[in-house]
């Protein structure tokens, strides 16, 4: 099916008149053009002028060109857009052209009248529901077919009262034609309804992709130029004293976050460059850059993780990490990778800081932003001291993301 231009909502709105529910001069329907009917209409019409007998100014001939007059005004008006014609008034509308069609068929005493009712009673399905399009081509059946049988004006000689009878015949591709028409309607409306749902799909992508970037920058960004901020204020403090020592020192605390903030942003701009990264490998590179050699342990067989979960495992790694080495310098990392049949799991725990800390460096958000990552996979994250076991004291951060 061919790309349809979406219609604005108050055109798509039901109108009174049109058996389907929508409004039918909302939009044209492929392979419906409403040319042909004008077209055909004319064609009746002129045939119509050109052949019925007699037509005149008096008598029969002013009744014979009344009742043309009036085939052609019913045989024209099923040209309007149906959502301006209400039903009751087009049933009003075709009840009257059959009834004329019926007339003419019995007054005039040659030409093509009967054209007349075989066109309005193939409109009469296409226009009416079909309980009511049956109806009237029964009605108008019996009408012509009446009409001939009676012999209620001079009429056709050579029409049998039969022929009437097959007048109402060209509802059923009426029918056909009115099905057609609401399968089309009900397949464009299927494909604008899925372009619709793939928009708005694709809107939602971005707008989760926009925000996981956000939260990746800020990771990145917020607590590395916190703590250097309060370093270079901490040394221009320093400089009035005179005490050049300890202006060295935080301008070598400055130096230090700089490189390990250009080392995160490197990760993160890795992470984000590539569609699927190795989990296990990239875990290992991590490490090592970290100066943590040989500080991962595997459990459970290794298998493929879906992309999404590798990369919230690998920035919560990452964050984990960062902090480890903020808050516990100098403090053993191990990092434990489980895999289940279920799920995956990444602990990172760290042992007490050996050397001093950098006091106040950070936001506060590293924690809020890892669960954010977490929760939208359905997974859980845990982070405190370790109370009891073998490993009291470290300082934990656990996350664990379904399968």
């Amino acid at each position: 099916m061919p790309y349809l231009r979406p219609v604005p909502a108050d055109q798509n709105a039901p109108h009174p008149g049109d058996d389907t529910g929508r409004g039918a001069g909302a939009r044209p329907v492929p392979g419906q053009d409403p040319r042909v009917q004008w077209v055909v209409s004319l064609a009746v019409v002129v045939a119509g002028a050109l052949t019925i007998r007699p037509v005149g100014m008096s008598g029969r001939g002013l009744a014979v060109a009344a009742l043309l007059v009036a085939n052609s005004a019913a045989l024209l008006a099923r040209s309007l857009p149906e959502h301006k014609v209400p039903p009751r008034l087009a049933l009003i509308w075709l009840t009257l052209g059959v009834g004329a069609a019926a007339a003419l068929i019995g007054l005039s005493s040659s030409g093509t009248g009967y054209l007349f009712a075989f066109v309005l009673a193939g409109h009469i399905g296409y226009r009416l529901d079909t309980r009511q399009a049956l109806v009237m081509a029964g009605f108008c059946s019996l009408l012509c077919g009446a009409v001939l049988y009676l012999r209620l004006g001079p009429g056709h000689e050579v029409l049998p009262w039969v022929f009437g009878l097959t007048t109402g015949a060209p509802v059923l591709i009426g029918i056909a034609n009115r099905s057609q028409r609401q399968a089309v309607r009900a397949a464009i409306d299927a494909a604008e309804s899925a372009e619709r749902a793939a928009r708005a799909e694709a809107r939602t992508a971005v707008l989760t992709e926009r925000g996981r970037i956000a939260r990746d920058v800020h990771d990145v960004l917020a607590h590395s130029l916190a703590g250097i901020n309060m370093q270079l204020e901490l040394a221009d403090a320093l400089i009035d004293t005179g005490d050049l020592e300890k202006v060295r020192e935080a301008h070598d605390k400055a130096h230090g976050l700089v490189k390990e903030s250009l080392k995160q942003a490197q990760w993160t701009v890795h992470a984000l460059r590539e569609d699927a990264l190795p989990l296990r490998e990239t875990l290992a590179s991590m490490l090592a850059s970290s100066g943590h050699r040989d500080a991962l342990t595997l459990t459970g067989a290794v298998r493929e993780v879906p992309t999404e979960a590798v990369r919230t495992l690998l920035r919560i790694a990452q964050e984990a990490l960062t902090n480890a080495a903020r808050h516990a310098p100098g403090g053993a990392v191990s990092v434990g990778l489980a895999f289940d049949p279920v799920s995956t799991g990444l602990s990172i725990r760290n042992r007490p800081a050996t050397r001093p800390a950098v006091p106040g460096q950070g936001s506060g958000m590293g924690l809020i932003g890892m669960r954010e990552r977490v929760a939208q996979l359905g997974g859980t994250l845990t982070a405190g001291l370790v109370t009891e076991g073998p490993h009291q004291g470290d300082w934990q951060v656990e996350a664990v993301i379904p399968r």
